[in-house]
């Protein structure tokens, strides 16, 4: 549901985007930490998050970081 989020920030179509590993935070709701396979080789890691279910709120994409790899840790950013 954040796909289209990402692509209109950093302006270009994703063939793949594949989530490959996630980890929650519980705050006043949920944030994901979600490793994204974007192309053939790259990854980005999206931090969305999901409001209380009282609240219906959409999932949002609050921050992501570009250049990773299938290697890189998936931590708190």
């Amino acid at each position: 549901q954040v796909k289209l989020q990402f692509e209109s920030r950093v302006n270009k179509t994703c063939e793949i985007f594949k989530a490959v590993v996630y980890r929650t935070q519980v705050v006043a709701g949920i944030n994901y930490f979600i490793k994204v396979q974007d192309s053939d080789d790259t990854y980005v890691h999206l931090r969305v998050f999901v409001g209380l279910p009282s609240e219906n709120d959409c999932p949002g994409l609050v921050s992501f970081q570009t250049g990773k790899t299938r290697d890189d840790p998936l931590t708190y950013f």
